[in-house]
């Protein structure tokens, strides 16, 4: 599968690939929700139950895909552990085994939910083969109940206090879409930029490609934001507030590198345009680390490590 040696954008995944992303969370939740119910065993029945059911739905699933995956495209499946998929909103990887107590949990089980409901909307969207469409639109249903019922547990039963809810709310509505965002807008105008300032090295030529790079990209970005969820069943709050978030970010991770190319002399403004995106490769590691709670290093190695790759790539265009 080509998307697994790329960042690609969920849009422009294929049949097989969108099944094999399904089949993977699937698994990956089966484990979470396992894990969680054997690590947290003071739950309350009806979590401990639900932990359980929904351990074995995931199960159901994930053979369900299995067998539709090789009656169509055989038996050899890819790994996609770890790959990076552009366009789904929730950006934090469900870990069970870091779970402290119950509230870490009721915000597990809406990550994971809200996880399902993200890729199974999106593909059920554009997924060309009708069983398969058939089968994404009842998991998609299915994890808009889920996500609710997490909610309701979240409700019933955390203890988190006020002042964390609020955070948490801050990150789902603009701290998230506004990481994808900045990650986007960052990452994916390298390429264009940098290939146009080797190829042509005219500033101003550059300026103009790199502006309508970001331009294109938060516009882009926002709407996709905006249309995915309404934060009616999610709770990630109004898809305006996100879509803004999302846009400007992507906008403003694009025009950090461009806007150094109004500098007339090619060599100068190539030289700021490089430090502007160290900055913003690591700006986002940051993030990561202090929202999101990746381990600084790791972060820090995946932004840093693709973006370099995507640097090279337009340098190699470019002076092609």
């Amino acid at each position: 599968m080509s998307f697994l040696t790329s960042r690609r954008h969920i849009s422009r995944l294929s049949d097989p690939d969108l099944i094999v992303l399904a089949i993977s969370m699937e698994e990956s939740r089966a484990y979470n929700l396992r894990t969680a119910a054997s690590k947290l065993r003071d739950l309350p029945a009806d979590v401990l139950d639900h932990l359980m059911t929904r351990a074995e739905q995931s199960d159901a699933r994930r053979r369900e895909l299995l067998d539709h995956y090789r009656a169509h495209f055989g038996d050899v499946l890819p790994q996609i552990k770890g790959t990076p998929i552009r366009g789904l909103s929730n950006l934090v990887t469900p870990n069970a085994a870091k779970l402290n107590d119950s509230d870490d949990l009721y915000a597990l089980l809406v990550d994971m939910e809200q996880s399902a409901l993200d890729i199974y909307h999106r593909a059920t969207s554009q997924v060309k083969d009708t069983q398969t469409r058939s089968h994404f639109g009842d998991y998609s249903a299915r994890a808009s109940q889920d996500l609710e019922t997490a909610h309701r547990f979240q409700r019933e039963h955390s203890t988190e206090p006020l002042d964390t809810k609020a955070e948490r709310q801050f990150i789902l509505t603009w701290v998230q879409p506004g990481l994808a965002g900045l990650m986007d807008g960052s990452v994916s105008t390298l390429a264009p930029i940098f290939a146009t300032a080797f190829a042509t090295q005219d500033t101003w030529t550059t300026f103009l490609v790199g502006l309508a790079a970001s331009i294109g990209a938060g516009i882009s970005m926002g709407f996709t934001e905006a249309a995915s969820d309404d934060g009616t069943i999610s709770g990630r709050g109004s898809p305006i507030k996100r879509g803004l978030a999302a846009g400007v970010m992507t906008n403003v991770g694009g025009l950090g590198h461009a806007l150094p190319y109004l500098i007339p002399d090619f060599w100068t403004a190539t030289s700021v345009a490089i430090l502007v995106v160290f900055i913003e490769l690591w700006a986002i590691a940051w993030i990561q680390n202090k929202y999101m709670k990746t381990p600084f290093w790791r972060a820090a190695l995946q932004v840093v490590v693709g973006g370099a790759l995507v640097f090279a790539a337009g340098v190699i265009i470019g002076n092609g």
